[in-house]
């Protein structure tokens, strides 16, 4: 078959990867330069199965409303004369009843522990380096509360197959010894050791490159305008290219992996998509002692903070905040990277030296991304991965590759039909 596959995100490109090598024609479109130029480009680098709880939670409520109204609140609600956001909004409490997100729990575990046996396939397969480190991940706790509530989270993930123990503070300092500036503050953490770290920009342009020498078309700097339907079914997609030339792309099916960017093309459509864009930021600084940066990825559970080493970087990244399309970088949110960065690690970075970033995260109310068919015939759905992008990227990529070419993905989760 001939599929178009819209965007060229980790999400896009992992999807394309499958896609060829189940032997279709493959075109993938993109208005960026390149190959994971927005969303993909700057995360906190974390693949991390262990962070498969959903945002949705029987918690979530009071945090929302205890963070309102607090410019430096980890999760940020602006709200807006949007009809989307507040839709979402009650979508999202509906998906905080126990045992809805208990099964949101279990479908973001089985995708994801998929997708890290996935990404170690083609890491086997292909010999891409993107700065990995197979190190484990570190989630720190810093009161009795958090603690407790820890303790349960871990013996829930165990019960999915995830690794996930606590550890006291003198555990947390032998996995990481850069911890010890911190080590009177800790009460404890949590260790998952089978979860890694890694550059997903480095991956995504090395995964493009190894798709292009399959065959893979990659039409970059090109305006994706509509999708074109006939009869409840999308009969192609109208383009602007590079030089203002307008075309149309037919094809037998259609990926819409577009990130944060993708209900509004579906509306267009007729289609409307649960996703709305939760904005991230992320400081990258260069290590000027490396003996004080972890190697561990590290996250701060109280402030809502993933720390990673890249190569001879430290990518610190956090917050979510929910309030439109706007990627503007708000000092205040950017300062409270560098606060909490130098209140972990000290000197371990030349902290003048940063570069700041923010990306649109597409959030669905419950943290489970829509992979499958939708109701409009020829067009699929990859899209909705909220923070865990790149940890569900690698795998929901081949699942819909499967689902595309009539086969069975190999793990037990809901494909939707949205």
């Amino acid at each position: 078959m001939r599929v178009v596959v819209l965007g060229a995100g980790v999400i896009g490109v992992s999807t394309a990867w499958f896609l060829a090598e189940k032997g279709h024609q493959v075109v993938v479109v993109d208005r960026a330069s390149g190959a994971a130029r927005e969303t993909s480009f700057a995360n906190g680098g974390q693949i991390s199965v262990s962070q498969s709880e959903p945002w949705a939670n029987p918690r979530a409520p009071w945090r929302v409303l205890r963070w309102l109204l607090r410019d430096d609140a980890p999760l940020l609600f602006r709200p807006r004369l949007d009809a989307q956001q507040w839709r979402w909004g009650l979508d999202f409490l509906r998906e905080c009843l126990p045992g809805r997100s208990a099964r949101n729990m279990r479908q973001m575990v089985a995708l994801g522990l998929h997708s890290r046996d996935t990404l170690r396939m083609l890491r086997r397969e292909l010999g891409i380096d993107y700065q990995q480190l197979q190190q484990g991940i570190l989630t720190l706790l810093f009161s009795e509360a958090e603690l407790i509530q820890a303790r349960a989270g871990c013996a829930q993930l165990q019960k999915l197959g995830v690794e996930k123990s606590l550890l006291t503070p003198a555990q947390a300092l032998q996995r990481e010894p850069a911890l010890a500036r911190i080590l009177p503050q800790l009460r404890g953490a949590c260790w998952s050791p089978d979860d890694e770290s890694g550059n997903v920009h480095l991956f995504t342009v090395a995964l493009a490159q190894a798709c292009a020498l399959r065959g893979v078309e990659f039409r970059f700097q090109t305006r994706i305008n509509a999708l074109e339907c006939v009869d409840g079914a999308v009969s192609g997609v109208s383009i602007t290219g590079a030089d203002g030339a307008y075309e149309r792309i037919d094809a037998d099916a259609y990926v819409l992996a577009l990130g944060s960017y993708s209900p509004l093309l579906a509306a267009r459509a007729g289609l409307r998509l649960p996703v709305y864009p939760a904005k991230g930021y992320s400081a990258t600084l260069p290590i000027v002692d490396a003996a004080a940066a972890p190697r561990v990825s590290i996250t701060d559970e109280a402030h809502k903070v993933v720390v990673s080493r890249l190569g001879d970087e430290l990518r610190i990244a956090g917050t979510a905040e929910l309030s439109g399309y706007s990627t503007h970088l708000e000092p205040r949110r950017c300062d409270l990277l560098l606060q909490r960065g130098r209140a972990l690690f000290g000197d371990a970075c030349d902290w003048e030296r940063v570069r700041f970033w923010s990306g649109l995260r597409p959030a669905t109310p419950g943290n489970v991304p829509l992979i499958g068919p939708s109701r409009l015939r020829r067009l699929y759905l990859n899209t909705g991965h909220g923070t865990l992008g790149w940890t569900e990227g690698a795998g929901s990529g081949r699942a819909l590759a499967d689902i595309i070419s009539g086969e069975t993905p190999a793990l037990d989760f809901a494909f939707c039909r949205a």
